[in-house]
């Protein structure tokens, strides 16, 4: 008898300590993915995931281990574990945020169209959201980058009217001097970002010196300035997308904005 109770005792230390354990595990885990190091948090999640997929509390394992490949620039394992959230945590605290998410994981991936899918579920199932600022901004975003300039300005608007405290205002771009028209809107091509801006500057006087109206616009983020090359301000999409095919074929690392 006495052993049996000595057994028990033991597994309940164990089971402790491998609580205490797997607790550790995940603040060394967000530790990592709030220091950027989204590799490590990934090494890490896969592990704890390796260990208990199936814990009442494992949707936010696996919302972090989602976001840090999508970080990470996997977009297709982030995919597949916000779908994981959504069809095996049904009461997941984290669902929604899952799920513009995953519309992130399609528009990273130029699907815009399934993208919008998600954003625009969320506000349907749930108009009061907390996330409807961001997903205004992304349906903004999803607009401009399928040429829809008008729709895009209505959905920048929608913020202003509606959210004009809301970080997204000072998180995305400084919305709050975005145009106010579609005739103010114009789609340019980046072909390079710079920390220092003296590099910025070659290579706006080579792009010039061939005849494209380049220049610089600079980029605060996370305290870090930037010096982004563009060229051209067009009010039609396909204009620089045009501009980019050719840009790109010079050899330039290209991308159409917004």
């Amino acid at each position: 008898m006495l052993f049996c109770v000595w057994i028990l005792f033991v597994i309940c230390c164990l089971g402790f300590r491998i609580c205490q354990a797997d607790a550790s595990d995940m603040r060394s885990m967000k530790v990592s993915f709030l220091n950027g190091d989204y590799k490590q948090a990934i090494l890490e999640g896969e592990k704890l995931l390796a260990k208990d997929a199936h814990s009442d509390n494992s949707d936010e394992l696996y919302y972090i281990l989602g976001i840090s490949y999508l970080k990470d620039g996997n977009y297709l394992r982030a995919s597949d574990i916000f779908e994981i959230i959504l069809d095996e945590f049904k009461n997941s605290k984290f669902k929604e945020e899952a799920k513009l998410a995953l519309g992130d994981t399609y528009f990273l991936r130029n699907d815009f169209a399934r993208a919008e899918e998600y954003y625009k579920d969320l506000i349907e199932k749930n108009p009061q959201t907390n996330l409807k600022a961001q997903i205004y901004y992304r349906l903004s975003q999803s607009a401009f980058k399928r040429g829809d300039t008008e729709q895009g300005v209505k959905y920048l608007d929608k913020i202003k009217e509606e959210f004009p405290l809301n970080p997204e205002l000072r998180l995305n771009k400084d919305l709050s001097s975005l145009p106010d028209s579609s005739e103010n809107v114009y789609y340019s091509v980046q072909v390079g970002a710079f920390s220092k801006i003296v590099n910025a500057n070659n290579l706006v006087q080579k792009l010039s010196q061939k005849g494209y109206p380049a220049y610089i616009e600079q980029a605060n983020s996370a305290g870090q300035v930037s010096y982004r090359v563009r060229v051209g301000r067009f009010h039609l999409r396909q204009e620089a997308v045009d501009l980019e095919k050719k840009l790109f074929q010079e050899g330039y690392p290209t991308k159409v904005f917004p």
